[in-house]
This record gives C-alpha cells, structure tokens and sequence, in this order.
C-alpha cells in the first residue's frame, strides 16, 4: 500500500521533471527558429523563458537567506522589494519600491542618512538580483556581449558577460559572466569582477540544488574566490578547471514561496 505522503512526494518530484521537459523542449523549437544564438540576448531570454518567462512580471516571492527574510513583489512594470531582521531588541524593516528606500525599526519609520540608504539598497539589490537569477539580466543598464562558447565539467556551454551603464546601481563598474548550457539553457555558473571598501575581487559560483516552485526555478550556489589574489575575470574559468578556486561559502535559498 502506498502512503498518501510518500505518494504526494513522488507526484511532486514528477511534476519537476516534466516542467524541466516541457520547458526545454519549447526552448528547443524556439532555438531552431531564433537563428543565430551567439546573439546574447536571444541566450539570455531562453533561458529566462526556462526559469519562469511572464511568471515573474506579477508575483510575490520570499525566501529566508543568512537569518534575514526577502520579499520581492512585481506588478507589470512596479515593484518592492523588502528585507527584514530580528536583533536582540527589535526588528528592522527595509523597503526599496521604484520611488523610495524606508528603513523601519519596529515598526517606525527611521531617518538614515543618504549614504547608509544607498548601501541598504545595494545589499537589498544585490541578493534578490542574484536569488532571480536569469530574469535581472534583462534589466534596463544591462549591457550583454557574447565572449564564444566554451567546455566547463564536459558541459557546452554559451559564454555571455553582462556590464551595467551609469544608473545601474552602486556596482555599476562591475563585470560579471555567464555560463549558460547550449542545449538546456540553465544557468549553471557565474562569476564577477566587484568592488568593496575600495578592493577588487573576483567571485565565481556553481548552481546547485535547481528547484521549480510554483513556476519559478530557484538554485543555490557554491561560491568559490582565487587561492590567489589579483586574479583576472578572465582567468577564472581556467583556475576552476584546474583547481586553483576555494569555496568561500554556500549561498542556500530556504522556505522560498511563490504567490
């Protein structure tokens, strides 16, 4: 006799499977008739249409990440996005819309300086962009370039580095590259060239644990950085191949909801 939870496990864990299939046997018809696919864009938008398409043009989705709790809402060309945390004494509630950035604690609205604001926003920015991933490459400052096709664990992969314009954020000067899988079109690597305290680093992560929840695939990294310092962007492709990157740390998504 089959127990109803293990039932429902097993119809949930077929349902992942089948969305994977149906989704990349569409990108698949689309790929044929798309042409010529060193086009960036046209790389960057079947995957995206892998990874949720017009499902996130409306939606509401949270997730827990190192102890603090995000929310990111989207209705057409509107949006929130919102962070919150419990210290020893009070909760802090940060909100970014397309108009403002509010920091709450407990509840009251604070008065932050504009430099903390803008590094609220940045912090809030960057691990909702990154939790998103493949739909914020497709925001308005990004610039995408095709760099060729390239082999990464016996993978074909499409190579693409995305660049920000002015306006694009307080890491606009930052690279990143994208390894995106010629045939499937998941995003399965990452790496970036950025800044912090006014030092250049380099970050290179692997995808793992890729999930759909409610329409909507999700993944964690591992995060890896150069043994050594002073490393090129360039580079970094090669010091994976051959070792020469440590991990750093996991970047887990946990109790992610999609409304």
């Amino acid at each position: 006799m089959i127990k109803p939870i293990s039932f429902l496990y097993s119809c949930l864990k077929v349902r992942q499977v089948f969305y994977f299939i149906t989704a990349t046997a569409i990108i698949f018809i689309a790929q044929s008739c798309s042409g010529d696919l060193s086009d960036p864009q046209k790389i960057v938008d079947n995957a995206i249409r892998l990874y949720g398409g017009e499902k996130y043009l409306n939606s509401t989705i949270e997730f827990d990440f190192r102890n603090r709790h995000y929310l990111t809402k989207r209705e057409g060309g509107r949006f929130s996005k919102e962070r919150s945390l419990k210290d020893s004494t009070s909760t802090i509630h940060d909100i970014l819309t397309n108009d403002s950035f509010v920091r709450k604690i407990d509840d009251k609205v604070v008065v932050i300086p504009d430099s903390m604001a803008k590094k609220y926003t940045a912090s809030v920015n960057s691990v909702i962009y990154f939790a998103l991933l493949p739909y914020g490459l497709n925001d308005p400052f990004v610039k995408k370039k095709f760099l060729g096709t390239t082999n990464l664990e016996g993978q074909p992969y499409y190579k693409v580095e995305v660049t920000f314009g002015e306006g694009g954020g307080e890491g606009y000067r930052d690279t990143f590259y994208y390894w995106i899988h010629q045939k499937n079109f998941t995003l399965d690597y990452l790496a970036y060239f950025f800044e912090e305290d006014n030092v250049w680093d380099i970050r290179f992560r692997k995808a793992m644990n890729r999930r759909e929840v409610n329409g909507i695939v999700f993944q964690d990294y591992i995060n890896y950085k150069p043994k050594v310092q002073d490393k090129k962007l360039e580079d970094v492709e090669a010091l994976f191949a051959s070792g020469q990157l440590v991990e750093l740390s996991r970047i887990v998504l946990e109790n992610v909801m999609v409304r």
